[in-house]
């Protein structure tokens, strides 16, 4: 089995990612944590380009959780800017790709004018049938079980929905991605090996991946590995990483 082609259908459908150590990484280089923000970019750049040569229906990345407010607010301001920075220069190089962008969370919180940014770069790749690149923002799993929850007790008071008819079909078709496969992978960078809120839901059976590597050294290699990784302990046989590369499109 070890040299024979591997079949694409062992790769997961959805990989989740909490993008964590940017500011240790700049701090270890003697820099501000902003540095590392803005590096992270890259190891997002690197991360689509390899999900969408591996066919990956879909990739969530973890930008800002609802509790990164409390974050010095130089740096959260400074966040917001990359964001809206990253989303007017990446957003058609994803559409001239077929991706499609998503911005999920509370967007209630951010200014107008990322707010604004945002609904324009859905629009744009909103057709696009290829791997969808969901990014989390303000985003929590609480946050998202809670309007979910919201949805479903409206539609009862409003006698769209009864009681007996809510089951864990009814919840999960009330949360953001509901239309997405659950998560198959997750990956969290920097050595951290908790959850912090993420898709609480959609993890439900996810296999979780922690490595040390900081997030703005997160590249092709390091994914592969985590395919890989996954792929032996989800098939429970002995896969390359060659063998996940054979499988990347040109």
């Amino acid at each position: 089995m070890q040299n024979s082609p591997l079949s694409s259908d062992v790769l997961p459908k959805h990989i989740a990612i909490i993008m964590d150590g940017n500011g240790r990484w700049a701090k270890a280089q003697g820099k501000p944590r902003v540095f590392g923000h803005k590096n992270g970019v890259s190891a997002v750049r690197k991360t689509i380009t390899t999900a969408a040569k591996l066919g990956i229906k879909a990739v969530t990345l973890f930008a800002f959780s609802s509790e990164n407010w409390r974050r010095p607010e130089e740096e959260v301001g400074v966040l917001m800017e990359l964001f809206i920075s990253v989303l007017s220069t990446e957003v058609k190089k994803l559409h001239k790709n077929n991706l499609r962008l998503r911005i999920i969370g509370d967007k209630s919180r951010f200014s107008q004018r990322l707010q604004s940014k945002i609904a324009q770069a859905e629009a744009l790749t909103q057709n696009n049938t290829g791997m969808v690149i969901n990014i989390a923002a303000n985003y929590g799993g609480k946050w998202d079980i809670t309007q979910a929850v919201r949805e479903i007790a409206t539609k009862v008071s409003c006698g769209d929905l009864s009681v007996d008819e809510i089951d864990e079909g009814v919840v999960a078709n009330h949360l953001t991605m509901a239309d997405l496969p659950e998560v198959d992978l997750l990956i969290r960078t920097s050595g951290e090996c908790r959850i912090s809120n993420f898709m609480l839901w959609q993890l439900a059976y996810a296999e979780m991946y922690f490595t040390p590597v900081f997030w703005p050294e997160f590249g092709e290699e390091s994914l592969i590995e985590a395919m890989t990784w996954f792929v032996n302990r989800e098939r429970r046989f002995g896969c390359t990483g060659e063998q996940i590369k054979a499988l990347m499109t040109s």
